[in-house]
């Protein structure tokens, strides 16, 4: 073999092992970005009901109209395929669309803004060659006015978004600093958990203490030992974010039921350690009308012994608490509400699900059901819409509330009717339209006023 040849063979060798290295870079980066877009459940949001991922379509209830989520796949016809990673950036971390055009809240980019650059270009990597392109284009989201203009949000952007990446806290050990980064990044559990001013802005005053995801609660997780999360060890809120449940506390439903099935259960077990020291400490925002730990009231008891061989009347909406729980709910819960033996389905005591004074999270338990998978396990409990009529449901919701919970909820049937239509009705565009004419009335009044003035002065100068 001459030096020519052993030359180009060393030189061959040298590419091969150079694209070996890249594709492995390429995948790894690939990988991290999957992992990352998990982190951050854009699947939940950018999936419609039956629909291929992250190809949009979801409807998104919000209380200035329904959003509707965009196609997040490389195609470059209806997608984000001909993205560059600026733009994309840019789109995640301030709100703004290749075109120039703002995007709505409801993408959590007011949380996104934290991401590093180092994950910004994972997740752009992943997004544009990890991701099935799908060229399925999405209704248009059309907002009443004045909401409808979306430049707007380049004001609200100067008053809410702060645009500053993560910076990790010196005083802090690396642990709690990813939690941090998590908490108040990716996962941006305040888009959830933490209450909105008039503007729908995050009140940061009140940072986590609970907020409305449409209907639902999403409960308070600062460190408050009544209100919240003090009262939990940190396993108690790893096994809650893995597993959908911490024994004798809660169990996930709603909104929240998807973000444990879709992300947060496919989290790095260190990365949910990190979280849960995080929100360990975060500062205790607590509510007066929780005199004690939402998860720590009520005891085992059995109504049922009282009604056996007594028949139920024959109308239905006249049925006890006692005789629809042993109707619909014994038979799994058990007659005292201890739950199933082997823990799955859990007890209706100490259960933040019947321990708040605010019941509609129950409320909508009963009517909707719990369906969840986690690993080879999942919860599946029916919901009872069509079974139930608003007073039954109130009925047996009061029964819960006050043998198994906080005796201080009440629950009408009205208040089932409200919530069994999806909530009550906004009127949050109404406010911004009055608001907007008062404001032009004033200016009007201003100029008429002022114009006035300046007639009688250049009347009494004439004079």
């Amino acid at each position: 073999m001459n030096v020519s040849t052993c030359g180009r063979l060393l030189l061959a060798l040298l590419v091969t092992a150079s694209a070996h290295a890249a594709d492995t870079t390429d995948t790894t980066l690939l990988q991290r970005g999957q992992y990352l877009a998990t982190a951050g459940d854009c699947v939940a949001c950018h999936t419609a009901p039956g629909g291929k991922p992250y190809a949009g379509g979801l409807t998104v209830p919000t209380p200035v109209g329904n959003i509707i989520s965009t196609n997040i796949t490389p195609s470059t016809t209806a997608g984000i395929g001909r993205y560059t990673e600026p733009q994309f950036r840019d789109a995640l971390r301030k709100g703004i669309r290749a075109d120039g055009a703002h995007l709505y809240p409801a993408m959590p980019y007011t949380s996104y803004a934290q991401v590093t650059d180092d994950d910004v270009r994972a997740l752009y990597a992943y997004f544009m060659h990890g991701v099935a392109s799908v060229d399925n284009r999405p209704a248009l989201t059309r907002l009443p006015f004045p909401f409808n203009l979306r430049l707007s949000m380049a004001g609200w952007n100067l008053l809410f978004l702060d645009r500053k990446p993560f910076t990790p806290d010196p005083a802090k050990d690396a642990k709690w600093n990813r939690g941090a980064y998590l908490v108040r990044g990716l996962a941006h559990c305040s888009t959830c958990h933490t209450p909105r001013n008039l503007l729908m802005a995050e009140r940061s005053s009140r940072e986590l203490a609970g907020g409305m995801v449409g209907s639902w609660l999403a409960p308070n997780i600062t460190a408050d030992a009544n209100s919240g999360i003090g009262g939990w060890s940190e396993q108690d809120l790893v096994d809650y974010l893995q597993l959908g449940h911490a024994r004798g506390k809660a169990q996930a439903a709603g909104p929240m039921a998807e973000a444990v099935e879709h992300s947060l259960q496919h989290f790095e077990p260190a990365d949910l350690q990190a979280i849960a020291s995080y929100l360990k400490t975060v500062p205790a925002r607590h509510d007066p009308a929780d005199t004690r730990a939402v998860g720590g009231w009520g005891a085992a008891f059995d109504g049922m012994a009282d009604q056996r061989g007594i028949a139920p009347p024959a109308d239905a909406e006249q049925w006890s608490g006692e005789q629809l729980y042993d109707a619909h709910c014994a038979s799994c819960h058990q007659a005292g509400g201890e739950g199933s033996f082997d823990g799955g389905l859990p007890p209706l005591f100490h259960n933040t699900a019947t321990g708040r004074v605010a019941s509609g999270n129950l409320v909508l338990v009963i009517l909707e059901g719990i369906r969840w998978q986690t690993g080879d396990s999942g919860v599946h409990m029916p919901g009872f819409a069509g079974d139930l009529s608003d007073q039954q449901i109130a009925t047996l919701g009061n029964y819960l509330t006050l043998r198994y919970g906080n005796p201080a909820a009440r629950i009408t049937a009205t208040r089932v009717a409200n919530l069994r239509a999806g909530g009550a009705p906004s009127h949050l565009a109404a406010l911004v339209r009055l608001a907007m004419v008062v404001v032009v009335v004033l200016i009007l009044a201003i100029i008429v006023l002022w114009r006035r003035r300046k007639r009688r002065r250049t009347s009494s100068g004439q004079a």
